[in-house]
This record gives structure tokens, C-alpha cells and sequence, in this order.
């Protein structure tokens, strides 16, 4: 059977959220894991950092490296996957996690605001990509994971927020370039978007409240989707804009209960934006 024992897997927004879940589900194979993120000091809203998930990171069995790294800053990214390659002497996966969201219309998004989220979101993934691409062509089982969407041009999608959605589109069509880009290297990339909702800071403080999450899944259910595209061998699932329901049903996975935050919620779960 096919583990992530041994492999190091860059995940940047690492210190929360997403991107602590899917350290974790990696880190019970043995893999190494790049917990690159800004968070390295606690927040007083938002727990968790860098340091806080890497000691979860060896405690689940995994080896933990923990850099703190501003996506928006190239030199930064640059250091980051260089100490990554140095320190366990390759790399297998890189997953674009850190995100910025807004949902403001065009009247009223903020110019800087639209810089950080294009930065974070559609930069970041052609930034890292690029600085891990030389380790990634070594790796006899290369992925790139970006954590952004299906295109999906219905206008509703953009009268309310359309500065965030080019922005998170712009992951999405460098999923579909890069996929057929790096196939000639053997690179898998794909998107990975959840279902529904998921039980985020992102969910209660800027797309939605507390009561939203009701309404939402835990972040293990993208954990356990992004898993199983990472232990697919031989670049057989490339280019593709997954969901994290669709692919673990076709893995075999039958009951989702188990993912709902609140177990004891009776609210619907909400579908997640762009579906």
C-alpha cells in the first residue's frame, strides 16, 4: 500500500485551519512536513502556529520543520524551500494553502486589499511553484495541491466579490497550465475545493459568523481528500479541479457524519462558494 512515509510536503498557511489538518493526516505516515506560514507567535483570536502544529506534526508521527515565510516575498519563498530541500534532502509536494478572502464587491475593495489577496492567492502558487519545481522534478511521486476552486462563470459568482474570485481563478487556471506544463516532469497539479462549508477562521470572522458553522465540516475531510490525490502514483490524476466530497466517495468513503463540526447541529450543511 501506497504511504507518505518519508516524503516532505511544503504546505504553506500551515499553522491553522486546512493546512494543520492536512499536516497531520500526513504526519501518521511518517512524512516530513514544511509547516511554512506567517503565524509563528500565538494571535489572540486565531490559536495555533508554526510551532504549535510542528510539535502536533511529531506527536502524530511525522518530522516537522517549522519556517516562518510571507508568501508575497520571493527571497522569502526562495529561503524557505531551499532550507526544506537542505534539511531533508528533497521535495515531494507542495500544497498552496495560505489564502487571503474578502467579499467585497468592486465599489468597495480596497486596492491594497485586492494586492494582499492576489498576492497571497494567485502569486503565492506561481512563487512557491516555481522555487520548489527544480526538487519537484527529482521526486519519483511530485505533486502540487492549490487549495482553490472550479471555474465557474456564472455571474453570481462575481456581482458581490468578483475582486476574490478572479483572484482564487487565477489558483484555479494555474492548476490547468501547470498540469500540462510539468506533465513532461511527471508533476501531478490539481485543485483541491471542499463541498461545503469548512470550520475556519476565514468561515466565522469574514464569510460568515459563528452560527455558520453549524453549518460546515472540519478540516479533516479536506486532510483525508488531500491525502489520497498525494498517494496517487504515476501522475494519473493531473489537471483536475476536485472536490473533497466527490473524490473520497470514489475512494470508497460512504459516510461523511463524522466530518460535520457540530455533530449535534440540525442545520443543512451549506455548499461552499462556486459550486
Amino acid at each position: 500500500m501506497t504511504t507518505l512515509k518519508d516524503k516532505t510536503i511544503i504546505i504553506t498557511g500551515a499553522s491553522r485551519g486546512i493546512g494543520r489538518a492536512i499536516a497531520l493526516r500526513c504526519a501518521r505516515d511518517g512524512a516530513n512536513l514544511v509547516l511554512a506560514a506567517k503565524s509563528a507567535e500565538p494571535h489572540p483570536k486565531l490559536p495555533g502556529t508554526i510551532h504549535s502544529v510542528a510539535r502536533e506534526v511529531e506527536e502524530a508521527g511525522g518530522t516537522a520543520l517549522a519556517i516562518q515565510v510571507d508568501v508575497r516575498n520571493d527571497e522569502q519563498v526562495r529561503e524557505m524551500v531551499q532550507r526544506a530541500a537542505d534539511h531533508f534532502g528533497g521535495i515531494d509536494a507542495l500544497i498552496n494553502n495560505a489564502g487571503a478572502i474578502k467579499l467585497t464587491g468592486v465599489e468597495h475593495t480596497e486596492l491594497k486589499r485586492f494586492d494582499l489577496m492576489h498576492q497571497i492567492n494567485t502569486r503565492a502558487v506561481l512563487s512557491c511553484s516555481q522555487a520548489a519545481l527544480p526538487w519537484l522534478k527529482q521526486s519519483d511521486s511530485a505533486h502540487i495541491i492549490n487549495l482553490s476552486p472550479p471555474l465557474n462563470l456564472d455571474p453570481k459568482w462575481f456581482a458581490q466579490y468578483a475582486p476574490y474570485t478572479l483572484t482564487k481563478y487565477g489558483m484555479s487556471m494555474l492548476t490547468i497550465g501547470m498540469a500540462a506544463e510539468f506533465q513532461r516532469y511527471r508533476i501531478a497539479v490539481n485543485s483541491l475545493w471542499p463541498q461545503t462549508l469548512i470550520a475556519t477562521a476565514a468561515i466565522e470572522f469574514e464569510a460568515g459568523n459563528a452560527a455558520a458553522l453549524n453549518r460546515a465540516r472540519k478540516p479533516e475531510i479536506m486532510a483525508d481528500a488531500a491525502y489520497e490525490i498525494l498517494i496517487t502514483q504515476g501522475c494519473t490524476l493531473t489537471g483536475q479541479h476536485l472536490i473533497d466530497e466527490a473524490l473520497l466517495r470514489q475512494r470508497g468513503v460512504t459516510d461523511f457524519e463524522a466530518y460535520r463540526h457540530n455533530p449535534e447541529a440540525r442545520e443543512e450543511l451549506m455548499n461552499d462558494l462556486f459550486l
